[in-house]
């Protein structure tokens, strides 16, 4: 099962994300966790004040809890300010994983941070072997 999940920082329209340094660090901690098992992040993407993932959870693992103790952890490490919840949403059979990720890819475009969604820096994916 894979979830589109959206965090929001707070306040709204403040970046907090999309600092390199801040970005890879945030990329570090959510590799570190894929690779425990926490998580399975299929791709991440960073807006200034956001974030969308496209994510799969062990079934011994509560969603609700794997996001929280990560935005705990962020917080306090790196000082992000996130709002209190999240967004998350089952992808159902009849939605394509490959359709939710290139709408999530235009949203810089729509934001006019970039003119071509290929040129935006802050996406994490899982290494590949």
């Amino acid at each position: 099962m894979i979830f589109f999940i959206t965090i929001c920082c707070q306040p709204r329209g403040q970046n907090q994300l999309c600092e390199m340094l801040v970005a890879a660090k945030l990329f570090e901690s959510i590799t570190f966790r894929h690779n425990r098992g926490d998580w399975w992040m299929h791709f991440v993407f960073l807006m200034p004040d956001h974030l969308h993932a496209l994510v799969s959870f062990p079934a011994d693992k509560e969603m609700k809890t794997v996001v929280t103790e990560w935005k705990k952890y962020v917080a306090r490490e790196f000082g992000i300010r996130w709002q209190r919840d999240f967004f998350d949403h089952r992808l159902r059979n009849d939605e394509s994983l490959r359709d939710k990720e290139d709408y999530i890819w235009m949203n810089p475009v729509r934001a006019a941070l970039v003119d071509r969604p290929e040129t935006w820096p802050f996406v994490w994916r899982p290494a590949t072997s």
